[in-house]
């Protein structure tokens, strides 16, 4: 008898084959030692569209809204056929007695397995392989100790939940207000609140209007002092022209307080993608990528983590791991190693902190990319540095008199860098400069006024979001509307804002500007637009940071998942409620989307959109999708050329057509007729006598 393992990717399918000596390759899996072991390459089982549950339901009608499933239907997509019908073959091999689901440990992981086995109609026992790293101690230590399936139930009802209420939100709020606006209008749960920040952000920089201010500044032997700040520059001028008939200024007050800035946590992904984009510039989908491709190769630790902490089980290892990493990087000093820094059970939910691994120790690292060798090193320093003692530092202010008015000098005198010295010889310039020594003169002294200067600023609007920042706003955003103990706010999770960035840009609703390591993240006209459209329970960025916390109670079994599922219908039915007598905007393409041609039923213009091509008709149900089910059966996708003669002639022409039945090809005209409703129907016309 077999086990059956499916992992996530075949790169994990092949890195565990060869720790448990499955090294026999076949189609589309891998076998030996009593193992077959596959995998699913990302999402194989997705939500049906509309039209899935009614054919009327392809065409976009606000009569039609909510469209709330019953029941939820899902599909393969042809380009993902093939590896899951491997997969369920061999679900239901019979000598096949148990699976172990190895897809990532985390909530879309769990998610992709569940869809293939329930899709599959798969009854046969469960185990899970929970690990969070690569290494091939860890993955025999996980298949010593897999855990039963069911201990995961409440992550997988979070993950439907989740997707469905995805789902929900999207197809009901998309198409309700491109009708209304006559404009494709795409809205998502977390895309929309997120573009909301940075229009928000935008509107306020617009809005703002600076202000002068004035300060008078000082020069002494060893320091700076400046004035308060004036509004209107003659007070400034009157007070320089004192402070210019004055030799000295008079020491009234100084304060020295020695201060201790402790070792920074360790990473977890969100915190990692912020570091990376302002050291290095790098975007949060590369961060995430880099880390990916450097957990595959197994030299860090899970990436996809919220924690940033470790378990006490890992204290032991600790000191080793810290020895062999500074090594790796060339670090000769002694480090101190702090564990209970680190260490915290009750912050570390799935997983813990991303650390690099022992593998570390004996790989090449000089071998790596750039992007991974930066990211690698990035992990490494905050490691050390976590572990480290505290950079201590004494804060001094001064105080002076002059002319009647107080001057204020600040600094730092460094007494012991700690953490910061050790993370400085790793990063290099990339780490934070130490500030500079300010000697403190003794109260009373008077010193003699080098120079006197008039300085004017301006005060500064907000800044434009970089992803650091967003990432941040993203990962904060409704805390100040949630308990203290609610374990996960803001929008999205680590695992998907990245993402959500990367949509934003490509869908055209941001934009990235600016040169260097410095990309702002600036909304588009569309994005504006889009938001400009969007009622406050949409583009709140509160309400997706409360959904994302009732997530987090699902996989706790804290929360009923159905409870979560009758609120956003509720609400989808609210929202079409509160537009039902708002009148559509007059129908017209989507502004850049190319006209076509002629629509055949109704006369209107059919333009190219994202997915498909339109009639410009509202009452009008023409549209042929270019993800066309009658199209794929023949191998083939409708064209703009092949559209286009279908709207001039009826008919289009189509070369090396593919039977499905025999797999050969074939010449054909595909015919095309209007139903009554204006829906496209489409019949097949052979030559030469049929297939061949």
């Amino acid at each position: 008898m077999h086990n059956l393992i499916i992992t996530e990717k075949p790169s994990v399918a092949r890195t565990i084959s060869k720790v448990l000596g499955a090294t026999a390759r076949r189609d589309g899996y891998l076998e030996g030692g009593g193992y077959l072991i596959s995998w699913c390459v990302g999402h194989l089982v997705e939500l049906a569209p509309p039209g899935a549950y009614d054919p009327r339901l392809e065409r976009w009608d606000r009569a039609d809204l909510p469209i709330l499933p019953e029941r939820w239907q899902y599909l393969v997509s042809n380009s993902t056929k093939k590896q899951f019908d491997v997969l369920c073959k061999l679900m239901h091999r019979p000598d096949v007695d148990r699976i172990v689901c190895a897809t990532d440990a985390g909530r879309e992981g769990e998610l992709i397995f569940r869809l293939v086995y329930h899709q599959c109609n798969c009854r046969k026992p469960v185990s899970r392989l929970w690990i969070s790293s690569m290494e091939d101690a860890a993955i025999r230590e996980g298949f010593a100790n897999l855990k039963p399936s069911t201990e995961y139930d409440s992550l997988y009802k979070a993950a439907l939940c989740r997707e469905r209420a995805d789902w929900l939100v999207g197809i009901n709020a998309t198409r309700l207000f491109s009708c209304l606006h006559g404009v494709t209008l795409n809205v998502g749960r977390v895309m929309t609140p997120t573009l909301a920040m940075t229009v928000e952000r935008e509107a306020a920089i617009d809005a703002f209007r600076p202000e002068p201010f004035y300060t008078v500044l000082l020069k002494m032997e060893d320091c700076m002092a400046s004035s308060e700040r004036f509004k209107e520059k003659a007070q400034a001028e009157e007070l320089l022209a004192e402070c210019r008939k004055s030799s000295q200024a008079l020491v009234q007050k100084s304060e020295r307080k020695e201060k201790a800035e402790r070792p920074p946590a360790l990473y977890d992904l969100t915190t990692l993608q912020r570091d990376a984009n302002r050291l290095l510039g790098y975007s949060a989908q590369q961060t995430l990528d880099y880390t990916q491709a450097l957990y595959e190769k197994k030299l860090v630790t899970y990436p996809r983590t919220d924690s940033r902490y470790l378990t006490e089980d890992m204290a032991a290892g600790l000191p080793g791991l810290v020895m062999d990493t500074a090594a790796a990087f060339g670090f000769r000093g002694a480090i101190p190693v702090h564990a209970k820094q680190v260490i915290h059970n009750q912050k570390v939910s799935d997983h813990h902190a991303i650390l690099p691994t022992q593998s570390v120790a004996r790989a090449d690292l000089s071998s790596l990319p750039a992007g991974e060798a930066s990211i690698l090193r990035l992990i490494a320093a905050r490691l050390l540095a976590a572990v480290g003692e505290p950079y201590r530092y004494a804060e001094t202010t001064v105080q002076f008199e002059c002319a009647g008015q107080t001057f204020t000098a600040k600094g730092k005198t460094v007494l012991d860098e700690g953490w910061k010295a050790v993370e400085r010889a790793i990063l290099g310039d990339t780490a934070e400069k130490i500030e500079e020594n300010l000697d403190v003169p003794p109260e009373q002294a008077a010193l003699a006024i080098l120079s006197a200067q008039l300085k004017e600023g301006r005060t500064t609007p907000p800044k434009h979001f970089t992803e650091d920042t967003l990432l941040a706003a993203m990962e904060s955003a409704g805390a100040d509307t949630m308990p203290e103990e609610a374990e996960r706010r803001g929008v999205g999770t680590p695992a998907t804002r990245a993402a959500t960035i990367e949509k934003l840009v490509q869908k055209g609703f941001l934009a990235r500007e600016g040169s260097g390591k410095t990309k702002h993240l600036i909304p588009t006209e569309k994005g504006c637009g889009l938001i400009a459209a969007m009622p406050e329970q949409l583009r709140s960025p509160a309400m997706t940071a409360e959904w994302e916390t009732k997530l987090t109670q699902i996989e706790k079994g804290q929360y009923v998942p159905e409870q979560f599922m009758e609120e956003i219908e509720s609400m989808m039915k609210n929202l079409v409620s509160q537009y039902a007598d708002t009148p559509n905007a007059p129908a017209k393409a989507t502004p850049g989307a190319s006209v076509v041609g002629t629509c055949p039923h109704c006369g209107s213009e059919v333009a190219e959109r994202e997915k498909g091509f339109f009639c410009a008709s509202r009452e009008c149900r023409f549209v042929i999708w270019k993800d066309n089910a009658f199209f794929n059966r023949l191998g083939k996708r409708p064209t703009r050329q092949v559209v286009d003669k279908l709207l001039r002639d009826g008919r289009a022409r189509l070369k090396d057509c593919k039977s499905q039945r025999t797999g050969k090809t074939y010449n054909a005209s595909v015919l095309m007729t209007t139903e009554t409703d204006g829906r496209a129907k489409f019949s097949l016309e052979f030559e030469n006598g049929g297939a061949r």
